[in-house]
């Protein structure tokens, strides 16, 4: 256990920044599981509309600093090329 305050503080602060940090990890998956299920179905315009929702949020989720920009990047042009695919 922490013995300074400023420890303390710091425990507290981590716990809070882990909920927020996992909860948009989360969400950003959700998205990501929305566009794989289209296009594991073969419906293109339905993986279209899903990746044009998922985008803004991989790029949030690097503004925000829960994801690198290189791995949003990446994950973005190999969904984009996997929907061309279909």
């Amino acid at each position: 256990m922490a013995h300074h305050k400023s420890a303390k503080k710091r425990i507290r602060r981590n716990a809070n920044r882990y909920e927020i940090n996992h909860a948009r990890i989360s969400r950003i998956r959700t998205f990501v599981k929305k566009v794989e299920a289209a296009i594991g179905a073969g419906d293109k315009d339905a993986a279209q509309a899903a990746f044009k929702v998922a985008m803004p949020e991989m790029q949030r989720g690097v503004t925000k600093g829960v994801v690198h920009k290189n791995t949003a990047s990446r994950k973005i042009s190999r969904l984009s090329a996997r929907i061309k695919a279909i």
